[in-house]
């Protein structure tokens, strides 16, 4: 533990007898609460005081679970400073009674789409329970002796993002079982962006489980209420849910992650640019798995010009690569400036220059794209300009709905 926290932890606990608990753990935090009704600027708000995680500001939910038997919803991402949440609770006295962890597992070094197991965490020896195997939703079994769940795990602010889909599931059995859940809320690295078709129904799935657009422009706290609001979860129910907002953080302020959200996107420029070329993981198209810079190279076998070139081979998170040990022609994307909000420029450009367009596709692309209207469109020819102008009325529709969530300012 570094010593900062130990400093922190000390006042926390000789001030605990101050806080109200009872009050704390009953109060959602609800949007008008927490954003200006007039704003300063961007940097106005970004320079008076340093961004806070939900998770930093453990005075505010550490009442909440003292005394009870708590489940936590985290992945290597869940940190306080350099500190692992789990560990950081486990050091102020709280009862975790289990920890659930997502795609990727606990540590977050398994492969995309790997089958996660259940097993024991070296450190703590608390039982880890997969939520990226054969259930992706917490069994009542499983939270039928938790007093309350957290979930603190970081998003990249994209729909085929599984750990929003975790959440979903997470709400929904908190729901079903009347088990409260707490949601410490980190900052949204893609910012107010919001761009992309909407996911039609019939296209739901654990890559898109919402009707909202790729790019979707929430913290995992805002996608909580918006969830809830709007009665998406099953049998419309509702979670008891609370949000932790992220202290001084507004949808313009930039925010680079600590920790790696997943093995695949190890950086900034591949965090910016996953949403234009995850749509790749549905075609013959590499997005980089296997090489050093995953998600910000792109190539096929099939790509016609042989200026730019890599090999993918197996590598800690992407063991299996797609065209493991063969030639990928494409580009190279590693030039921050290539590194757009969201663009359909290299989904074009990679189709129309490949020599075996017939075979291009495949039925994951659907589940990304939310629509089977988007491969139809880019094997017509269309523009993207054209393909954007599709996009309408359900975009600007979702833009409306998405104001009504937000907890933090947004300056259009």
């Amino acid at each position: 533990m570094t010593q900062p926290l130990v400093i922190l932890y000390s006042a926390l606990l000789l001030s605990m007898s101050s806080c109200a608990p009872k009050q704390a753990a009953t109060t959602p935090v609800q949007p008008e609460t927490t954003a200006p009704q007039t704003a300063a600027t961007p940097a106005e708000t970004s320079e008076a005081k340093p961004l806070m995680t939900g998770a930093s500001q453990i005075q505010k939910y550490l009442p909440m679970l003292k005394g009870k038997r708590v489940g936590l919803v985290v992945n290597q991402t869940s940190t306080i400073e350099n500190t692992h949440l789990v560990d950081s609770l486990v050091s102020l006295g709280v009862k975790i009674h289990t920890i659930f962890a997502p795609e990727h597992g606990f540590r977050g070094d398994a492969d995309a789409g790997a089958q996660i197991k259940d097993s024991k965490d070296i450190k703590t020896g608390l039982p880890i329970i997969s939520l990226y195997g054969k259930n992706k939703k917490p069994l009542p079994e499983q939270i039928q002796n938790l007093d309350i769940l957290v979930f603190d795990i970081q998003d990249v602010g994209t729909r085929f993002y599984t750990y929003i889909s975790t959440m979903h599931y997470v709400m929904e059995a908190c729901a079903e079982n009347n088990k409260p859940l707490l949601i410490l809320d980190r900052p949204n690295p893609n910012g107010h962006y919001v761009d992309g078709p909407v996911l039609e129904p019939e296209y739901k799935s654990f890559v898109g489980m919402h009707p909202i657009p790729i790019v979707h422009g929430l913290t995992v706290g805002e996608l909580a209420n918006m969830i809830n609001g709007e009665k998406w979860l099953e049998g419309q129910h509702k979670c008891d849910v609370t949000v932790i907002p992220v202290a001084n953080y507004t949808h313009q302020t930039a925010y680079d992650l600590p920790v790696k959200p997943s093995p695949n996107l190890p950086n900034a420029q591949a965090i910016a640019l996953y949403p234009s070329i995850c749509f790749f993981e549905g075609t013959t198209v590499s997005v980089g798995r296997g090489t050093p810079t995953p998600f910000q190279v792109i190539g096929s076998p099939y790509y016609k010009y042989k200026d730019f070139s890599f090999v993918p081979v197996s590598t800690p998170g992407a063991t299996d690569p797609p065209f493991k040990g063969q030639r990928c022609y494409g580009k190279d994307l590693t030039d921050p400036s290539t590194a757009q909000p969201f663009t359909l420029a290299y989904l074009l450009d990679m189709y129309q220059n490949s020599t075996n367009q017939d075979k291009f596709f495949n039925s994951f692309f659907e589940k990304l794209a939310g629509t089977a209207t988007l491969r139809e469109q880019v094997k017509a020819g269309k523009t993207e300009t054209e393909i954007r102008a599709s996009w309408e009325p359900a975009l600007s529709k979702y833009k409306s709905l998405r104001k009504q969530y937000l907890l933090y300012p947004d300056f259009e």
